[in-house]
């Protein structure tokens, strides 16, 4: 009860007739900086926390959980009876071995250079497994015959690139073992059985498949692998299963997650969301100084009514807690028209996809949308923080006015 009267002359401060016009005008542009400006955060964070989700889903689902290769690039020798070892291994669901290296793909006086990568039937059915993921032919690799060529799958845009499709005869170039301008680059031919797209551009312009064994006669390996590709049950225990390897595996070899492999783009899509953050926040920040604005106009034009409450008794930390109260009410109601804003935005657009984009330009049609609880959180508390700090200034400037001084000349 005792605090019950600070809220009531809070709210009267705010809501009565302000001799100050301006007051009032100034009052609600605090309120709306702070609306918007949490509204603006809660969707920027949303849509940047779904493009990283998108990202990393189409990542992980074409590329390994985790990877297992050599220090020394040497590739690894054996890897049938190191499969064999490491199948024990926790939240384990699938464990392939792949080649990775470099050729030139040529097709009619067009050549492109390629990363080409070799895997098995069952590797390479798991990165293309996805609905849609070949646009044109079969998604596999295997001889049409026993005297045939071997198959290959290209990047919807090489194939633009080289201009094959299905059913056309390219040749792979492969600089292993060249060492002088008198060696010979080893040059195969391969049969287009299909193209991909995966929905990467970089991956699309940039990868061909082909089999396992054609892989490693093509790079002069023998029986050596480049490594081997780990899918678990639950991407999130790639670290837990990466310390078990780290036990288990001896040197050269070592094991590197997916974040790993891309910790440059993730590490950028985290670097762009705070830095955006931070910038949106400066809207409230702006709004903030309106709050302190009002409530030192608030402090000039109620002097009277604060040195009759102070000669009543009321101490200055009660004073002082008048006026952040009527600080955080500005911002809370600021704060939370915004987030419910905010949200609502977001539940339009999860559910009815009503931001779309070009999907030849970009991987995916529709903004993606995910709200993440801890964002929404830091958001909501971040703008409540600041308002809560701009009102300590005015608080403190009317906390120190003297009583009888502000009667006398105000009276």
């Amino acid at each position: 009860m005792r605090m019950g009267w600070e809220w009531a002359v809070a709210l009267r401060h705010l809501r009565g007739r302000h001799h100050i016009g301006f007051i009032s005008v100034v009052t609600w542009f605090s309120v709306a900086g702070i609306f918007l400006g949490t509204a603006a955060l809660i969707l920027v964070l949303a849509v940047m926390s779904g493009f990283e989700s998108e990202v990393q889903g189409r990542i992980i689902g074409l590329d390994a959980h985790l990877r297992i290769r050599s220090w020394q690039d040497r590739g690894i020798g054996g890897h049938e009876a190191l499969m064999r070892e490491l199948r024990d291994m926790p939240h384990l669901k699938e464990l392939q071995p792949y080649v990775l290296d470099k050729g030139m793909l040529r097709f009619q006086g067009n050549s492109e250079g390629a990363v080409i990568r070799g895997g098995t039937a069952e590797g390479l059915a798991t990165v293309l497994g996805r609905p849609g993921s070949i646009v044109e032919g079969v998604g596999t690799v295997r001889k049409l015959s026993a005297d045939g060529l071997p198959g290959m799958l290209v990047g919807r845009y090489l194939a633009s690139n080289l201009g094959v499709v299905p059913g056309d005869t390219l040749l792979l170039l492969s600089p292993t073992g060249v060492v002088s301008s008198f060696s010979q680059p080893l040059v195969r031919r391969f049969l287009v059985r299909g193209v991909f797209e995966l929905g990467i551009y970089e991956f699309d312009d940039a990868i061909a498949f082909v089999d396992l064994q054609e892989a490693q006669n093509l790079f002069r390996l023998g029986g050596r692998v480049t490594g081997l590709e780990v899918r678990l049950d639950d991407v999130e225990q790639a670290p837990e299963a990466k310390a078990w390897l780290d036990g288990k595996l001896q040197f050269p070899l070592g094991a590197w997650t997916w974040y790993d492999m891309h910790k440059n783009l993730f590490s950028m899509m985290k670097l762009e969301k705070w830095m955006m953050f931070i910038m949106l926040s400066l809207i409230v920040l702006v709004a903030a100084f309106n709050i302190i604005s009002v409530l030192t106009m608030v402090t000039m034009e109620r002097r009277r009514e604060i040195g009759i409450l102070k000669a009543m008794g009321a101490d200055p930390a009660a004073i002082r807690r008048i006026f952040v109260r009527e600080g955080l009410i500005l911002g809370g109601s600021g704060t939370l028209l915004g987030a419910a804003l905010g949200l609502f935005i977001c539940w339009l657009q999860i559910r009815f996809k009503l931001l779309s984009l070009p999907p030849d330009v970009y991987f995916i049609s529709t903004f993606p949308v995910e709200l993440r609880w801890p964002d929404i959180l830091m958001v909501v508390g971040s703008a409540l923080l600041i308002s809560l700090l701009a009102t300590l200034y005015p608080a403190w400037r009317a906390s120190g006015l003297h009583p009888v001084e502000v009667i006398r000349h105000d009276g």
